[in-house]
């Protein structure tokens, strides 16, 4: 282990120790304020911005937690990823009477006096309106997945939404909340008329009806908020937000020190061991729903053996990457099912075993050429790797995947770009122009996980960005998200789960323990395991 690691491992095992949470050394007195505090003011530190503030356009987790900010969903998740009430007055279930017995109807009941920024009642009405914008064809949304499985959606009053499904769906009720397929309500009085959605100046500078307002948007560089004076549940006392935009892990770790951002969520692994070090802040740590993996992109001709895809999963030693890269902070994962879930499978990971990775690419045809490239026929095995810029961890992954693949004759470029460009509706993944790409998911409580792998989601009809239709990952995860009956599910989920790991879409590298630097004064900001911190924004204080 080499010295940074040993480091890393010691500040793991203090923060273990501490149930989770430390302190680091601090100059100000008990009870009196950090000098480098500006009260009321809460600076983000962030290493990427929102490719979109619109949710039906966006792919990224910044836009995730910016839409905590901005708007208010039916339903929200808690830092541990417990459905809570948000425009609903509660969370419908079979027990209350919000779901029926077959799982066919959900309805909602909204709570009055809700507000838009602009001073217009949010109502069922809204709700409806953004319905039928999610599956009106003209709307090239990111996804329909849950919303395709309305059969009729109605308002029959403006504090009532009444849902009949095709058949039970779990996937409705996490539309209603916040990531992944879920859009809030948009306003119908400001956007009814638009012939779509599409390039609607609200997607950049929308009409808030959450906690806060967008004050300024400076590309690349920052997002300013302030309190919606109109939230329902009363402005918040943050007088501003500010998040700054800072890809560079190195950056936001000096900003950190030199007191220049507030909070510093996700901290890089090799600067865990730093932050013991510095003045005035508090880390709190705890395993997440972001799955770090290598996805692969099965429609390019050198992927579309599954052979081949498993000589990949076995020619890297995985275990080596997370020890030298992530200083064996993060937990080694075999699914993309949250290990914590009541549906998480039994399943061995792959072992490393390069002399049967070479075994299996001779078997689909591919044989070692003078340049040290396997070829089959004209095709050579060149691939390119894609990764997010700015994270020192993805590069170093990137090169060491590059180098045990070449062992076995895979050649592989390494190209990175910002992640707005990498997960837009134009980019590598959505267009299936990449051969690998190294990044990390995040994951909504509920383990449906449909949207990744049913063949019925590939791009441009969702996110399936492995480009796989498999009959069985289609058929077991359409069957898992029709029934509300949680044995069932884990049986179907197991069932799924061993069908991936045999065809092989990506390769399941770790779940992050994410660590959050936050200033002392900050008070309520609480990292959540989903979907992002801003679930409770409007009681965060300075």
């Amino acid at each position: 282990m080499n010295a940074t690691a040993r480091l890393a491992a010691a500040a793991l095992a203090l923060l273990v120790a501490l149930g989770g949470c430390a302190r680091s050394k601090t100059s100000a007195a008990a009870g009196e304020r950090n000098a480098w505090t500006v009260p009321g003011v809460l600076r983000l530190g962030e290493d990427e911005e929102p490719d979109s503030l619109n949710l039906m356009y966006a792919h990224t987790w910044a836009a995730d937690n910016v839409a905590g900010l901005l708007f208010s969903f039916l339903l929200r998740y808690d830092a541990s990823g417990n459905l809570i009430p948000d425009l609903a007055v509660a969370v419908p279930s079979i027990a209350n009477g919000g779901i029926s017995r077959d799982g066919k109807r959900i309805v909602v009941h909204l709570r009055k006096g809700a507000r838009w920024a602009d001073g217009a009642p949010l109502t069922a009405a809204d709700w409806l309106f953004t319905y039928r914008a999610v599956m009106n064809s003209a709307n090239a949304v990111k996804t329909r997945y849950g919303w395709d499985g309305i059969a009729l959606a109605s308002a029959p009053d403006p504090f009532t939404i009444d849902i009949r499904l095709k058949k039970a769906n779990v996937a409705v009720l996490g539309i209603l909340a916040i990531g992944g397929a879920a859009y809030p309500p948009l306003p119908a009085h400001l956007l009814a008329k638009l012939p779509d959605l599409n390039r609607a100046s609200f997607n950049q500078s929308p009409l808030s009806s959450g906690p806060y307002i967008l004050k300024a948007w400076n590309h690349g560089t920052s997002l300013t908020f302030v309190p919606n004076p109109r939230y329902f549940r009363g402005a918040p006392k943050i007088k501003e937000v500010v998040w700054k935009v800072i890809p560079d892990v190195n950056t936001l770790l000096n900003e950190l020190a030199t007191h220049e951002i507030d909070v510093y969520p996700n901290v890089s692994a090799n600067a865990i061991a730093r932050l013991s070090s510095i003045e005035g802040v508090t880390v709190a740590h705890g395993l997440i729903a972001n799955w770090r993996h290598l996805g692969i992109n099965t429609s390019r001709p050198q992927l579309g053996d599954v052979r081949v895809r498993r000589a990949i999963a076995e020619a890297v030693d995985w275990a080596r990457i997370e020890r030298t890269v992530f200083h064996s902070l993060d937990s080694l994962a075999v699914s993309d099912i949250f290990p914590q879930s009541w549906a998480a499978p039994a399943l061995a990971p792959y072992r490393y075993d390069p002399a049967d990775a070479r075994r299996l690419l001779a078997a689909a045809g591919w044989r070692l050429g003078r340049d040290g490239v396997l070829h089959k026929g004209a095709l050579g095995m060149h691939l390119t790797i894609y990764a997010t810029t700015g994270h020192q961890e993805n590069t170093e992954s990137q090169v060491l995947i590059q180098s045990m693949l070449r062992d076995v004759g895979v050649d592989v470029a390494v190209r990175n770009y910002p992640g707005s460009y990498l997960f837009a509706m134009d980019g590598p993944l959505y267009t299936g122009k990449y051969d690998l790409e190294w990044s990390i998911e995040t994951n909504g409580p509920d383990p449906d996980n449909s949207g990744d792998w049913n063949g019925a989601f590939i791009p441009p009809h969702g996110a399936n960005t492995s480009w796989l239709n498999d009959p069985v990952v289609n058929a077991t995860s359409a069957a898992a998200a029709s029934t509300f009956d949680q044995a069932k599910r884990k049986a179907l989920y197991q069932r799924e789960e061993e069908r991936i790991r045999k065809v092989v879409p990506a390769v399941f590298f770790s779940w992050q323990t994410n660590y959050t630097a936050i200033n002392d004064d900050v008070k309520h900001y609480v990292p959540a395991a989903f979907i992002g911190d801003s679930w409770n924004a409007w009681e965060w204080n300075v």
